[in-house]
C-alpha cells in the first residue's frame, strides 16, 4: 500500500541550501541569483544589541541573528511574534499605516514565518504563515495568506526546463485542438501572433525547432531564482501562492491557489485576482482581470483580458481585450476583441479570429462519439453564433458570419463573408444569406467596429489590430465570393433553362455574370445553391443574391476609393491629372494572413519563416520588431491592396479611369455611405417600432426612460456628422477636380 513520503533534515537547514550543491556554480554561493534579482538599492546592515533585545522581547526568533540584516531607518518595535530562518533583509519600517480600500493597517512584520526573503521600504507582513523565498518591493501589503513560497526550481509559467529537469516536466499549451498536435511553449510576453504561428505551422520542423529555441534563450536554466512581489501590491486573504512571479501594484484578494505563474501589473495595466480563484501554469499580462471563482490551467491571458463568475480557460491563449464569463473554454486560440458571457456557452478545440461573440447556449466541440478527439474549427473575424447553436468539427467559417440557432450535424465550411447561415427544416435545406450585416445589421457591425478600437487598452501596441469591418481579409473574401456567386447564379439559370446541354465553367460564369451586372429580376425567382458549403448531401441555397452581389460591388469600390482619397491626401494631390500619374499601371490582389489580429500579406509570412529558418531572426523580440514593421508599412501595403482590388472589380487600369468615371465613382461611395448611415440608423430604429419590444412598455416615456431617446443615441449622431463631413470631402474634391 503506498504511503506519503515524509523527508526528515536537521533543524538548522532550514533557510539554508536552497540551491543544491550539483547546481551551485563554483564560487558562488547560494544567494548569488537573489542578489542580482533585488535591485530596491536598500544598504542592509547587521542588527545591533538593542535591535536584538528589542526583537526578542516582542517574540521574535530567528535561528541566527547574525543572518538578520536591516536598513538605517529599520523599526525593531515594529516586528512581533515571528519566526525567521536563513537570510533575512528588512528595509525601513516606520510607525505609519498602508491603506488600500477599506483595508488600513500598521507597517511591520507580524505573526507570520518567514524563511530567506528580502524586504523593501514599509511593508505590511502580518499572519503569514508560511512565507519563504521571495523578494517582496516597497509598500507591500501581505495579510492572511497561508503559504507562499519559491521552490528552487520556479519557472513562473513559462515553458521551460531548469538544470537537471526531465522533458516531460515541461508545461505545454495544447492550443486548437485536443490532440496535441498545434501546442506550444507559453513565455511572459508571448503575443497572439507568436501563439498562431507557432501552432499554424506545424509542418515547418525548422521552425518549429526554432521557436522552442527562442523560448529557451529568454530563460535562464540557473535553478535558484526567487519569486517577486512588485512595489504597492495588496495580497490578502489568500490560501497558496507557489512559484509566482508578481508585478507592482497588483491586487490579489480571497484566491484559493495561485501556482506557476507569472502575474504581470504595472503602469501598462493594473491586474487584479479575486475570490475563489484556482490558477496554475501560466501567463497572466498586464491589466487583466481575474474574479469570482474562475479556474484557469495551462494557459496565458494577454494584457487587458478577462476572467469571471466561474468561468475555466484550459490549454488556450486568450488574446488582448477580450473577456470570458461563467463559461468554459478548452484548448483554444482566441484572438483579440472576444466576448463569451454565458455560463451554458462552450468552446472547445478551436481559432477564434477575434471580434466574436460566442451567445448562451452555443457549444462548439465535444464530438466523442466519433472516433477520437476534437478536430478544429476555424471561426473567421467577426463570429457570431445565435442562442443554443451546435457545430460539428472540422468546420471553417468566413469573416463576419452570423449562425441562426441549431443544430448543424455535419461539417461546414461557409465560404461567403458577412453571411447569415440558418436551416430550413421544413425543406432540410441549409440556407446562406451573404451580405446580411449589411442588409439588416449595420448598426452592430459599424458600432462594433468603433467599440473594439475604444476598448483597446494595450500601452504597448507592438502588433496592429485591424477592427475595420472593410480591410484586406474581408475584401479578399468578398472578391472571392463575388465570383462564386456568378457561377452558382450562371449555374442556376442555365438549368432552369436547358439543363441537358452541358456548358464550360467559363460560359457558367459569363451567364451569371451577366445577369447579375444587369440586375436582371430572373435572379431573384432562380434556385441558386452553393457547393461545398456542407458536408451533406441536403441542398444548400443561397437567399438575396442580386442585393448581396452588389452590395459587395459597393464595398469593394467604397473600400478602393477611400483608399484613393487618402493617397491623394497624403500626396497633396491638387488635380485629377496628378492622381492618375501616382496610380498603378499594373497591380496585383496579394493574399493576407490574420496573424493574431494583425492582418499582414502572405508574402511577409514566408518571408519572415525564411528568416527565422535560415537564423537571420533570432528571437523573439526580433519577431516582435518584425509585427511593428508591418503595422508601420500597413497602410501604404492596404493602399496597394485596395488599389489592385478595385482595378480587378472595374476590370480596368487605374491608369485609364477618366474623368467622369472617377467623378461616377465618387457619386457612387457617397450614396453608398448614404444608404450605409440609412442603415445604421433603421436597424437600431427597429428597437422602437417593433410592436413586441414596445410592448413591455405602457407608454413612450417610460421606454425612452428605460432605454434611451433615439435621438439621442450618441452614435448614430456621430454617423450623421461624419456623413455630412464626407459629403462635403467628396463635394470639395469634385471642384478641385474640375
Amino acid at each position: 500500500m503506498s504511503q506519503n513520503k515524509i523527508y526528515k533534515t536537521p533543524l538548522n537547514s532550514l533557510g539554508y541550501g536552497f540551491i543544491e550543491a550539483p547546481y551551485l556554480p563554483k564560487g558562488k554561493d547560494e544567494y548569488y541569483l537573489r542578489n542580482l534579482q533585488n535591485r530596491n538599492g536598500i544598504n542592509y546592515r547587521h542588527l545591533n544589541a538593542y535591535e536584538i533585545e528589542v526583537l526578542v522581547r516582542n517574540r521574535n526568533t530567528s535561528d541566527d541573528w547574525n543572518k538578520f540584516l536591516v536598513s538605517d531607518l529599520f523599526n525593531p518595535e515594529l516586528v512581533k511574534n515571528c519566526k525567521f530562518y536563513g537570510l533575512v533583509r528588512i528595509g525601513k519600517l516606520e510607525p505609519i499605516c498602508l491603506g488600500f480600500s477599506d483595508l488600513k493597517v500598521p507597517v511591520g512584520l507580524y505573526n507570520s514565518t518567514i524563511i530567506s526573503c528580502d524586504f523593501g521600504d514599509n511593508v505590511v507582513i502580518d499572519s503569514v504563515h508560511y512565507l519563504a523565498n521571495y523578494i517582496i518591493g516597497s509598500e507591500v501589503l501581505i495579510t492572511n495568506v497561508d503559504e507562499m513560497v519559491t521552490t528552487n526550481h520556479s519557472k513562473f509559467g513559462n515553458g521551460i526546463l531548469k538544470e537537471g529537469e526531465a522533458e516531460d516536466v515541461r508545461i505545454w499549451v495544447e492550443l486548437c485542438n485536443e490532440s496535441t498536435g498545434r501546442r506550444v511553449l507559453p513565455f511572459v510576453g508571448m503575443l497572439t501572433g507568436d501563439a498562431y504561428l507557432w501552432s499554424k505551422y506545424k509542418d515547418d520542423t525548422v521552425l518549429q525547432e526554432q521557436f522552442k529555441s527562442f523560448t529557451a534563450k529568454q530563460f535562464k536554466p540557473n535553478r535558484g531564482y526567487y519569486g517577486k512581489v512588485g512595489d504597492r501590491t495588496v495580497i490578502k486573504n489568500t490560501r497558496i501562492i507557489k512559484d509566482v512571479w508578481i508585478g507592482s501594484d497588483a491586487y490579489i484578494k480571497g484566491a484559493n491557489k495561485l501556482k506557476n505563474l507569472t502575474i504581470n501589473s504595472g503602469p501598462e495595466g493594473i491586474t487584479q485576482i479575486g475570490e475563489g480563484c484556482e490558477i496554475v501554469n501560466g501567463i497572466i499580462g498586464y491589466g487583466c482581470r481575474l474574479f469570482y471563482g474562475i479556474k484557469a490551467v495551462r494557459f496565458v491571458m494577454a494584457d487587458h483580458s478577462q476572467l469571471k463568475y466561474g468561468a475555466r480557460l484550459i490549454n488556450s491563449y486568450l488574446g488582448p481585450n477580450a473577456t470570458i464569463s461563467c463559461c468554459e473554454v478548452l484548448n483554444s486560440l482566441i484572438f483579440p476583441a472576444h466576448e463569451q458571457h454565458h455560463n451554458n456557452s462552450f468552446l472547445c478545440a478551436a481559432v477564434v479570429m477575434g471580434q466574436s461573440n460566442i451567445a448562451a447556449g452555443a457549444t462548439i466541440g465535444s464530438n466523442h462519439n466519433s472516433r477520437g478527439a476534437d478536430g478544429e474549427v476555424i471561426l473567421g473575424r467577426g463570429f457570431w453564433p445565435g442562442l443554443c447553436v451546435s457545430i460539428k468539427h472540422n468546420s471553417k467559417f468566413a469573416s463576419f458570419t452570423i449562425l441562426a440557432k441549431g443544430d448543424y450535424p455535419t461539417e461546414l465550411n461557409i465560404k461567403t463573408p458577412f453571411s447569415l447561415v440558418s436551416i430550413d427544416a421544413s425543406r432540410d435545406e441549409l440556407i446562406v444569406m451573404p451580405a446580411y450585416w449589411f442588409l439588416y445589421n449595420m448598426y452592430a457591425l459599424a458600432r462594433n467596429a468603433w467599440k473594439y478600437v475604444d476598448r483597446d487598452k494595450r500601452t504597448e501596441r507592438i502588433q496592429f489590430f485591424e477592427y475595420d469591418y472593410l480591410a484586406p481579409d474581408t475584401i479578399n473574401e468578398i472578391l472571392e465570393s463575388i465570383s462564386l456567386l456568378e457561377i452558382a447564379t450562371g449555374k442556376a439559370y442555365h438549368l432552369s433553362v436547358n439543363k441537358d446541354k452541358k456548358i464550360s465553367d467559363e460560359e457558367t460564369a459569363a451567364i451569371g455574370k451577366t445577369l447579375l451586372k444587369s440586375k436582371d429580376k430572373i435572379v431573384d425567382s432562380l434556385e441558386i445553391l452553393g457547393e461545398g458549403f456542407e458536408n451533406s448531401k441536403r441542398k444548400v441555397v443561397f437567399r438575396k443574391v442580386l442585393k448581396a452581389y452588389h452590395i459587395f460591388e459597393e464595398m469593394v469600390i467604397l473600400y478602393g476609393m477611400t483608399e484613393i482619397l487618402k493617397l491623394a491626401k497624403n500626396k497633396s494631390i491638387k488635380d485629377f491629372d496628378a492622381l492618375i500619374k501616382i496610380l498603378p499601371a499594373k497591380s496585383e490582389r496579394n493574399k493576407w494572413i490574420n496573424l493574431g489580429g494583425q492582418l499582414i500579406p502572405e508574402s511577409e509570412i514566408l518571408t519572415l519563416r525564411k528568416k527565422i529558418n535560415t537564423n537571420k531572426i533570432k528571437s523573439w523580440d526580433e519577431i516582435h520588431s518584425f509585427y511593428e514593421l508591418m503595422g508601420q508599412e500597413y497602410e501604404n501595403q492596404r493602399c496597394s491592396h485596395a488599389l489592385a482590388s478595385i482595378s480587378e472589380l472595374l476590370e480596368i487600369s487605374l491608369k485609364k479611369i477618366t474623368k467622369q468615371q472617377f467623378n461616377s465613382l465618387l457619386g457612387s461611395i457617397v450614396s453608398t455611405k448614404e444608404w450605409m448611415a440609412k442603415g445604421i440608423y433603421d436597424s437600431k430604429a427597429k428597437d422602437y417600432s417593433n410592436p413586441y419590444r414596445k410592448m413591455v412598455y405602457d407608454t413612450t416615456a417610460e421606454m425612452n426612460a428605460v432605454v434611451g431617446k433615439l435621438e439621442d443615441n450618441s452614435f448614430i449622431k456621430d454617423q450623421v456628422i461624419q456623413l455630412k463631413t464626407f459629403k462635403k470631402e467628396i463635394s470639395s474634391i469634385k471642384k478641385q477636380f474640375s
